[in-house]
């Protein structure tokens, strides 16, 4: 069977477009609700609980992470047994609604611990969506994509999350520029929330209009479908779905120092910055986060995904503690440097991650596989690596003792990287699904 013919030109494009739009309002959802844990919901849902409602508040950050492989796994299946367009559309309207619906829910004081019970409910929403998002929308760019440039084409979904930080970053600092303290606290925090119901409508007209991935097509053609996707996925590639997961950890921790408030947090309540400033110092590194993260998926196209990875982690490991050095002196100038930078290594350890997660599995459990490992590694990476590094911080008294913890975990990630094969060029198509077995393992 000869390899189907991705798509061409300004079709490829508009897939890669449609997916990165996506994946954009998705992770403003989600980022909303990262940022405002330290800003706001520590007061307004988690009053009374003194000084430990900060870090209850962002734990329940974390909470959405373990919620994460769940998605994964029922999109990755219905997304291997009926489509990625299918699973695109219904994540993104998943999300959109929990979202909204955070906009509109009481506080503590108006309806008691209902309100936080509640918020917990819909923070779980947001995990199931977004561990199933990532992987159809990586899945769909990569497999429309020219074989030789699918680590250009699979940057685009992964621009979704600078795009999607500087956006919730953007329209928080409007909002709490235009608003008093008191307004903020009182009302003014809803409106991002709020704005996701416009942002979904636009994301789900765009997402209409994407074809079903020609790969995926003929797959279904030729009545290959995995039956059970999970178990041929954990019983013939579990160990690439566990190298993924750390790849992604080391990635993911390091990122959400940022995306997940703790640099925010910890700037307006240890530093006394405005929380303005630092939220505009944020949508500043998040500039550079796009394009360090889209040449991260033009270089793996070059270089090959693995040796990018590498580069993007020593960059990462050697920042670290230079980084908070920069953030401790609370100047404007020096914050949006040491941001700036941290994103390079960031970028780089990103970009090329639809491609190379792609890359690792045959065409019937793709989804799953992908999906699954993306998801996985948000939670060891993600999950509560905001939560973890306030409680280092305030039980160690230095914010060094978050940069001891962050360099471990990177650490990892780089060591992983010497364990995987470099696919680039592996063809995707399943009719190559024999040879690709045999090439996407983990080495020995």
């Amino acid at each position: 069977m000869s390899q189907p013919t991705p798509a061409r030109g300004s079709q490829h494009r508009t897939v890669a477009l449609a997916a990165m739009a996506g994946t954009t309002i998705e992770w403003y959802d989600f980022f909303i609700y990262a940022l405002s844990t330290g800003l706001v919901f520590s007061t307004v849902f988690f009053d009374g609980l003194g000084k430990d409602s900060l870090i209850i508040s962002l734990a329940t950050i974390g909470i959405s992470f373990f919620f994460r492989p769940v998605g994964a796994a029922l999109a990755g299946h219905l997304g291997d047994r009926l489509g990625r367009r299918a699973m695109l559309i219904a994540t993104l309207l998943l999300m959109g609604v929990a979202t909204t619906l955070i906009g509109l829910l009481p506080t503590q004081n108006s309806i008691g611990t209902a309100a936080p019970v509640i918020l917990v409910l819909l923070r779980i929403l947001q995990g199931l969506s977004a561990g199933g998002e990532w992987g159809g929308a990586a899945l769909i760019s990569v497999e429309h994509a020219p074989t030789d440039q699918r680590g250009r084409f699979g940057a685009y979904p992964q621009l979704g999350a600078p795009l999607g930080l500087l956006l919730a970053n953007g329209v928080l600092a409007l909002v709490t520029a235009l608003t008093t303290d008191d307004q903020f606290l009182a009302w003014g925090w809803r409106i991002p929330f709020l704005l996701s119901v416009v942002l979904v409508a636009a994301g789900f007209l765009i997402r209409r209009k994407v074809e079903e991935s020609p790969v995926y097509q003929e797959l279904k053609e030729s009545g290959n479908h995995a039956r059970t996707p999970l178990a041929t996925l954990f019983k013939n590639h579990w160990p690439l779905v566990l190298g993924g997961a750390l790849l992604f950890a080391a990635n993911n921790a390091v990122g959400y120092m940022t995306t997940g408030g703790y640099v925010q947090a910890y700037s307006v309540n240890h530093l006394d910055m405005d929380p303005t400033t630092i939220l505009i110092c944020a949508m500043v590194a998040a500039v550079g986060w796009l394009g360090s993260t889209m040449a991260g998926g033009v270089l793996s196209d070059r270089f090959g995904r693995l040796r990018v990875y590498r580069i993007g982690f020593v960059i990462q490991l050697a920042w670290l503690f230079p980084f908070f050095a920069l953030l401790n002196t609370a100047n404007t100038g020096l914050v949006v440097l040491a941001l700036l930078l941290y994103s390079i290594g960031l970028g780089l350890t990103y970009g090329p991650q639809a491609a190379l997660f792609s890359e690792m599995y045959p065409t019937a459990v793709r989804y799953s596989g992908a999906a699954l490992s993306y998801a996985i590694g948000a939670v060891l990476g993600g999950a509560f690596a905001p939560m973890i590094a306030e409680a280092l911080q305030s039980s160690t008294g230095t914010v060094y003792s978050v940069g001891v913890y962050l360099a471990a975990i990177t650490v990892v990630g780089l060591v992983v990287t010497f364990f995987l094969k470099e696919r680039k060029g592996v063809p995707l198509s399943d009719a190559e699904a024999g040879e690709q077995d045999k090439r996407a393992t983990v080495t020995a």
